[in-house]
């Protein structure tokens, strides 16, 4: 057996997709993750795919999936909170001088149809070990198409040795719907720092508080990461149960919207990270118009060293 089996891809038809990694000399058989692209839940919520449980190579769950205090946070999400009046977030929705309120605008992206799904290349070649690559359609409250999404989700290295894997995120949003299209956050609607919104990562609760550690570029490092720009950002956390700890790195791809991306990060109460490319700033998508968000995020066993962290990010 090879440190570097290929990867096994299990489709349940109009459900989910399950990427796993055989055993090698140094691991366990390990679902590394469940995309689920025809999900189950209310509209409050903002049906949308996501990844969840996400794994380490460890077999330790790196995601959090409906906590009480955020039923809408599942895992992995493409996300946008203010989109011309609509709620793409899930949930409540900020008003400036009310705070947040249940209304019913809230949007949905479901899937259309598929481009590639399987597994084929082998680590160190280039080649995606696994790929999910699919339409998606944005509709907002009233079922109207507002966005046609091309996403492709790639496994696209791991290295079984040094216990990480790592996924690529590629999305590209065209406004098919007949006017602009203005995406937001609630710092842009009035909430200063609260620019979430983008591709989001809900953590579980024991990376909270003081279980999560923080590392950005230039000795940067905990909530002061909050709104910096930066092409990468690292969340070490330790596991309830086990003494063990878990790293994911998100790095912005030099050809994403607004790279760098500004970051939206929390480690107290809600462990949470965002990619968030309209922070502070909105963007005025016009009809036909397109833009592309394209992050990769590694997934590695262990609390990863700034020195590490630094090497993996600009490799």
């Amino acid at each position: 057996m090879t440190d570097h089996p290929r990867l096994q891809m299990i489709h349940h038809h109009d459900d989910r997709v399950i990427v796993s990694a055989p055993a090698t000399a140094t691991t366990d058989t390990v679902d590394l993750f469940e995309y689920v692209y025809k999900p189950v839940s209310s509209d409050f919520e903002g049906p949308k795919p996501y990844l969840h449980p996400v794994r380490t190579l460890a077999g330790q769950v790196v995601t959090t999936f409906r906590p009480h205090d955020h039923l809408w946070h599942k895992g992995i999400q493409m996300t946008i909170a203010h989109l011309s009046g609509e709620n793409f977030w899930g949930g409540n929705t900020y008003v400036h001088g009310t705070g947040y309120v249940r209304l019913p605008e809230v949007g949905r992206m479901d899937h259309h149809s598929w481009h590639a799904l399987g597994v084929a290349g082998e680590p160190g070649t280039g080649d995606a070990l696994a790929r999910i690559d699919h339409d998606l359609i944005w509709r907002n409250s009233h079922g109207e198409a507002w966005i046609s999404e091309r996403r492709t989700i790639d496994v696209d290295e791991m290295d079984a040795t040094a216990g990480w894997w790592s996924l690529r995120f590629r999305s590209t949003l065209t406004n098919i719907r007949n006017a602009p299209l203005e995406f937001g956050s609630p710092a842009t609607h009035g909430r200063p720092m609260a620019g979430y919104g983008g591709l989001f990562w809900r953590g579980p609760r024991d990376f909270a508080d003081k279980g999560g550690t923080v590392i950005g570029p230039d000795g940067g490092s905990g909530e002061a990461m909050m709104g910096v720009a930066a092409p990468w950002l690292a969340y070490a956390g330790l596991h309830d149960g086990t003494e063990t700890a878990s790293t994911l790195i998100f790095i912005n791809q030099p050809d994403s919207f607004r790279y760098p991306t500004k970051w939206f990060v929390r480690t107290t109460y809600t462990p949470v990270a965002s990619f968030a490319p309209v922070f502070d700033q909105e963007h005025i998508l016009l009809p036909g118009e397109a833009f592309t968000l394209h992050h990769r995020i590694v997934v590695a066993a262990g609390a990863l060293s700034r020195e590490q962290v630094e090497a993996i990010a600009s490799s």
